[in-house]
């Protein structure tokens, strides 16, 4: 591979023994689902990541050695978020690597998106749904103007210090006009989402729903942020109602993504219910990585901004089991020293996942069989009858 060493091979480790493991170590079904925000090739400058080695940044390099982590990493699932290059590049490659996948490229001029990634002999998609955050636009109630999205986050809105370049880049260079104060301007982000439900081939066909996301960059703008979170959780509830109608079962739900938003911020809290001061979340999730062992010390480095920006949510009633997680480097890591992207890690945000095993399944908890049902009819004709004789 010209320009690039190969990528670190990343592990997974065991949360039962703490040792490092392999998809096929456990009994039971298993599957394994990633999140990675690849870096798009069109933020890629060397004004904003001079730490970079300049063979780090061209495409011919990058993509390699980012397809050769995707592969390394062999997830059944892949949540993909800042995926250029789609049809010119990822699609056939990976299909190449045994991989489907589905694609909502970000609205307007923007030419990134997010993208799931699926291996076809460990689940069927069997619906899918887009998640475009404009659409929050048509839900302004526009007679009352003192709402939650004009009257949080106004006075600092030109603050710009914690933002990378590459962050203004993906506002600013096609020319987004109006003012920040009017809502329509203001939540109109280009931002955008994947809703997929999957049935597992496992004996039971258990279904899971997938949503990936990636939530609007700037740290002034929490508002906006804290809005697509609100409006992902009510789609996601939405989502998990249709699917449980259609097929007859209730779904596992992992939301994976970019969320562009530290531990402990609004944000982060609202996502896992513990905010006091707004409603409660439409779906309760819990934090994958946090309820076992602690949220990352990073997920994004470089020398402007050190922090965790993503994270894997889940939903469950029981059905899934994390068995490992993906070891994501710390700080004095060598791999990571001056910042990313470098010569062992192709982008500048690092992979997050884990490793499930499919309990059982839901489907018989909602529906009863078929025999239930008709004993039941015969119960109640029996009932019946009776009760005419005694008349």
């Amino acid at each position: 591979m010209s320009g690039m060493p190969k990528p670190i091979c990343l592990k997974f480790i065991s949360l039962e023994d703490g040792e490092f493991t392999t998809k096929n170590t456990s009994s039971g079904f298993k599957f394994r689902l990633v999140s990675y925000n690849i870096l798009a090739q069109v933020y890629v400058k060397s004004s904003y990541f001079p730490h970079t080695p300049s063979s780090c940044l061209k495409w011919k390099a990058r993509s390699q050695a980012i397809l050769m982590e995707l592969k390394n990493l062999s997830a059944d699932f892949l949540c993909i978020q800042e995926l250029d290059e789609y049809n010119s590049f990822y699609k056939s490659n990976m299909e190449n690597l045994g991989y489907s996948s589905i694609y909502i490229q970000r609205t307007g001029q923007k030419k990134d998106g997010c993208g799931i990634l699926y291996r076809p002999s460990s689940a069927e998609l069997v619906l899918k749904e887009e998640i475009h955050y404009n659409d929050l636009v048509n839900g302004i109630d526009y007679g009352n103007v003192s709402t939650e999205i004009e009257s949080n986050g106004m006075l600092d809105i030109d603050r710009k210090e914690e933002a990378s370049g590459k962050d203004s880049m993906k506002e600013n260079s096609h020319g987004d006009h109006g003012d920040p104060s009017d809502p329509r301007v203001r939540l109109k982000r280009d931002c955008v989402g994947l809703l997929a439900a999957f049935k597992l081939r496992d004996a039971s066909n258990h279904l899971i729903i997938v949503a990936n996301t990636h939530i609007y960059w700037d740290p002034d703008w929490a508002d906006v942020k804290l809005a697509q979170v609100k409006y992902l959780l009510t789609r996601v509830s939405q989502f998990k109602e249709v699917v449980s109608n259609k097929f007859c079962s209730i779904p596992s739900v992992i939301v994976a993504g970019d969320f562009n938003s530290t531990p402990g911020d609004e944000v982060y809290k609202y996502l896992l219910g513990a905010n006091s001061d707004s409603e409660a979340p439409a779906i309760q999730l819990c934090s994958l990585y946090a309820t076992n062992g602690g949220e990352p010390p990073f997920t994004n480095c470089t020398p402007d901004f050190t922090g965790t920006l993503d994270y894997i949510f889940l939903s469950d009633a029981g059905y899934l089991k994390p068995v490992s997680l993906l070891e994501v480097p710390g700080p004095e890591s060598a791999d990571i020293i001056g910042g990313l992207p470098n010569h062992y890690h192709p982008s500048d945000h690092l992979p997050i996942g884990a490793d499930f095993v499919v309990l059982g399944s839901s489907n018989s908890s909602i529906v009863p069989k078929l025999h239930d049902v008709e004993d039941g009819l015969v119960k109640f004709k029996i009932e019946e009858d009776k009760k005419d004789q005694n008349n």
